[in-house]
């Protein structure tokens, strides 16, 4: 029987005692960020957020020592490393200006999307560059365990050369009462995790063709909450998915079916799975990974995990920065590559404004 290997966890960096500083108290850094860190040891001396008395909830809950009022006091502490922003994409950009004169800090996680476009991410990114700062954005689905899995089965050769790959997403996202005042939605804040995978497993895309309309639940003015894209490599290859926060009236009253599946088909063989993510909180809201392969005829492989992407997930983009910082080296999430992302979401403003298919080049 041929040896496949399952890699689905993250590698933790050798020396987990760099101090990290977080800015925002909100549900993923209170519920599932800090979650993670503790649970993997790391040292979390200080803590943040707009409102400080949620602060103060977040480091009560989290065993987190010192509260400040305001980031720009945590800033100073010189004690920070590694600084850990999740606050909203149109307000991290000030807070990077002011984070790259502390000589003290030497990495940035950044949540994603790390700012509103193309342009506004360049300039985040030049200005840690220009630092010294090795910056990371928080694209977490990168460490979801079937996406990592599947991942290790397409570097190994296992499903030959990638023909087709899908996404199907019929979830309710929360949506944020700050993105009401955004003219980017579902695209920006929800596709970037669909669209920034496709770039992990299979590389950067040409083209990218994208289709958006609104979605009735959604009460604040907006363009795209459903949005379906398909996405053209040079190589013949095609990825495409329906993002559908719609999913019908199941908040209205109807009997529902939501989840998020993906398949990928290759030369050799073929994977599919789901993503656990719209189960959370429930007992069997792992992802999930089932695939056939020509090398193994008339078998299914169906690898498990305890793990969930909420909340075992979110130490990977964590370990990652410490890694590279320690080592000096660039890392996996860097800013340098999400600029690729931020084009590619850019592109599919563009292509679904001119109904044409949009170069990612062009946005760059």
């Amino acid at each position: 029987m041929a040896n496949f290997e399952i890699n689905y966890k993250p590698t933790m960096p050798t020396n987990t005692n760099l101090a990290i500083g977080c800015i925002g108290s909100g549900f993923i850094m209170r519920d599932v960020q800090l979650v993670a860190y503790n649970n993997a040891g790391l040292d979390v001396v200080a803590i943040a957020s707009r409102t400080p008395a949620n602060a103060q909830a977040a480091a009560d809950a989290r065993g987190i020592d010192t509260v400040y009022d305001t980031w720009q006091e945590l800033l100073d502490d010189q004690r920070i490393a590694i600084l850990d922003i999740a606050y909203p994409p149109d307000q991290q950009l000030a807070i990077i200006r002011e984070a790259v004169k502390r000589k003290h800090i030497k990495g940035i996680l950044a949540q994603k999307p790390l700012a509103m476009n193309y342009e506004e991410a360049k300039e985040a990114v030049g200005l840690c560059t220009n630092a010294g700062i090795v910056l990371s954005v928080n694209q977490n689905m990168r460490y979801d365990q079937s996406m990592r899995a599947l991942k290790s089965l397409l570097d190994q050769g296992v499903l030959g050369q990638p023909v087709l790959a899908t996404i199907e997403m019929r979830a309710i996202p929360h949506w944020q009462p700050f993105l009401e005042e955004y003219d980017r939605l579902t695209l920006l804040n929800m596709s970037i995790h669909h669209l920034d995978i496709f770039r992990f497993l299979f590389g950067d895309p040409d083209r990218v063709f994208a289709s958006v309309t609104q979605d009735p639940r959604t009460g604040f003015e907006h363009k795209d909450g459903i949005a379906l894209y398909i996405l053209e490599y040079a190589n013949g290859f095609r990825a495409s998915a329906w993002d559908d926060v719609w999913t019908g009236p199941v908040r209205e009253g109807a009997e529902g079916d939501m989840y998020i599946k993906w398949r990928v088909e290759g030369t050799d063989g073929m994977a599919h799975g789901t993503i656990g993510w719209p189960k959370y909180g429930d007992s069997d809201s792992q992802s999930t990974l089932q695939f056939s392969t020509k090398q193994e005829p008339n078998m299914w492989f169906t690898p498990t995990w305890p793990e969930v992407w909420f909340p075992d997930a979110f130490i990977g983009p964590m370990a990652q920065l410490i890694e590279a910082v320690q080592n000096g080296a660039e890392p996996e999430l860097s800013g340098e590559d999400n600029l690729k992302t931020m084009a590619l979401i850019d592109a599919a403003y563009h292509s679904a404004e001119t109904h044409n298919s949009v170069h990612i080049a062009d946005m760059m």
